[in-house]
């Protein structure tokens, strides 16, 4: 009841006055305790699939720990609407280093677009690539152990012998009267020499047909799949170039066998081409307005997800898939909520942008503002805090007291510069305060050392009421998390062509304390 909860505060002075009624109300007002959301398992049973996960190679060795939860609970979700809605394409919205896409695309087989705007992390991609492609020996080798009896631990230390290449058949076999039986045999053999693979092609003559021929093909290439790919669960589709004609020489091939050998290479190439286990790392800065069609040519019916996408992108991801039609459902999971732009924090007059708060007419017909420091707060993992990973009391403190001496020494208030990481980097109190006056571009030589201890020693008391402060944060954060997710919510519930959609915990909060997913199905036509 509101009328209860507001007593933890002093009617007159509007100060807290009982905390233990304080944090009652915060969890009567979490998201747990709301009934909102919609359980993971009921999703996946609606879905007609299963909580179970596929089965395969878990990705830890690939992936820190939470990484590796995100990743896997997350794709499975993603698989289950994917072939709910009957499609095979998937857009990763902020895909980073593409963990969560590599992953879609191999133990999935969807075809997968990852678009980041950063050209680091999608060049950080492209490199992760090439070195599981120089690893690739290394995988194939564990093809031989039984899922039971691996040891991933042991894999990091196996050495790499060298990187696979594909050899040059001979001109002997090029000249057997069974070459095309003897070079599908080698090819299967090179391309997979430490697996113990004996996989045969059926005695053909040179006078058959071409569909036969790729029969053939995907015979062997279906029994490579069924045989290595449970050991390939993590690696991008790209980890393996495809082997085509033109890694042999045809100059011994007759005219017959050449054209034939031309339209398999064709036929092959055209089949691969559809295939939908492919992951593409785009670099692209995606905004409410972006045409996907410009970015991606052969744009279809797909889902879009985004895992931990940073402040605005959550929400335009969301616009995005409101306003077109390809995008036939959403998951996505968003992150860093103090970057949010909001509409009513400054009273700035821009009607046309795309604000990320509030998205819902609701809240915006009540003028709704959370400002930076609720912002803030709602990153705060009270799940962590409970289970002793305790807050960073001092380093907030060295923050805090920063801010007084800027203030008072330099009369600043505000900057657009971020002093970001530089307490891990610290000796102590005074290389900080240096090392952060560098980064806000302020001159601390009219600033000694003794200064600065006076600022430490005048604050150190009161460390303990900054703990206390930061404690009564944390256990609010849920709340005002409550609120962003749930104006994601009703602006989705506002759309009219929107089937379902939701609020489904993901994650475990302690791995993962952003664990809730928006998710939301159109109307199927």
């Amino acid at each position: 009841d509101d009328d209860i909860f507001s007593s933890a505060f002093c009617e007159n002075s509007g100060k807290l006055i009982d905390v233990h009624l304080f944090a009652l109300a915060a969890k009567y007002y979490s998201l747990s305790n709301l009934g909102v959301c919609t359980p993971l398992e009921d999703v996946l049973e609606a879905l007609k699939g299963d909580s179970e996960g596929a089965t395969g190679i878990k990705p830890d060795e690939f992936m820190n720990n939470k990484k590796s939860h995100e990743v896997q609970v997350m794709s499975e979700l993603v698989d289950n609407i994917a072939n709910y809605c009957g499609i095979k394409q998937v857009i990763d919205i902020g895909s980073g280093k593409g963990y969560l896409s590599s992953f879609l695309s191999m133990q999935y087989n969807l075809k997968v677009y990852g678009i980041d705007s950063s050209s680091s992390n999608t060049n950080g991609a492209h490199e992760r690539n090439r070195k599981l492609k120089k690893h690739w020996r290394a995988y194939q080798s564990r093809g031989r152990e039984s899922p039971k009896t691996q040891s991933l631990e042991k894999a990091n230390d196996r050495p790499v012998e060298n990187e696979i290449k594909c050899k040059t058949i001979s001109e002997e076999l090029l000249n057997n009267a069974n070459s095309l039986q003897n070079q599908d045999q080698v090819i299967i053999q090179d391309l997979v020499p430490s697996c113990g693979f004996t996989a045969m092609a059926t005695p053909k003559t040179n006078t058959e047909t071409d569909a036969d021929l790729v029969t053939v093909t995907q015979s062997h290439e279906t029994k490579l799949s069924e045989e290595v790919l449970p050991i390939l669960d993590v690696l991008p589709a790209d980890a393996v170039e495809e082997f085509s004609s033109s890694h042999y020489n045809c100059g011994e091939l007759s005219e017959e066998e050449k054209i034939q050998r031309k339209m398999t290479s064709l036929k092959t190439k055209t089949r691969k081409s559809s295939e939908s286990n492919i992951y593409f790392p785009l670099t692209s800065c995606i905004t409410a307005e972006t045409e996907l069609s410009d970015i991606i040519t052969d744009l279809e019916d797909c889902v879009m997800v985004g895992l931990h996408t940073c402040g605005d992108l959550a929400a335009n991801t969301l616009r995005i898939f409101t306003a077109k039609p390809e995008i036939k459902a959403v998951c996505s999971v968003g992150c860093c909520y103090h970057l949010l732009s909001e509409q009513f924090e400054n009273q700035e007059e821009c009607p046309d942008q795309a604000w990320g708060f509030p998205m819902c007419q609701y809240l915006k017909d009540k003028g709704w503002c959370c400002g930076r420091n609720a912002r803030m707060s709602a990153c705060l993992a009270l799940e962590r805090v409970a289970v002793g990973q305790m807050l960073p009391t001092e380093s907030l403190f060295y923050r805090a007291v920063l801010q007084v001496i800027i203030e008072e020494i330099y009369g600043v208030t505000k900057s657009d510069r971020h002093v970001g990481k530089t307490f891990s980097k610290s000796s102590s109190f005074i290389d900080y305060v240096r090392r952060s006056l560098k980064k806000l571009e302020l001159d601390d030589s009219k600033l000694p050392d003794s200064c600065i201890m006076e600022y430490y020693e005048k604050y150190k008391h009161r460390m303990n009421e900054l703990e206390a402060f930061n404690m009564l944060k944390v256990v609010l954060a849920p709340c005002i998390e409550v609120l962003i997710l749930l104006d994601r919510l009703c602006y989705l519930k506002e759309q009219e062509n929107i089937a379902w959609s939701g609020l489904v915990k993901l994650f475990d909060p302690v791995k993962s304390p952003r664990c809730y997913a928006v998710i939301a199905l159109k109307n199927q036509s």
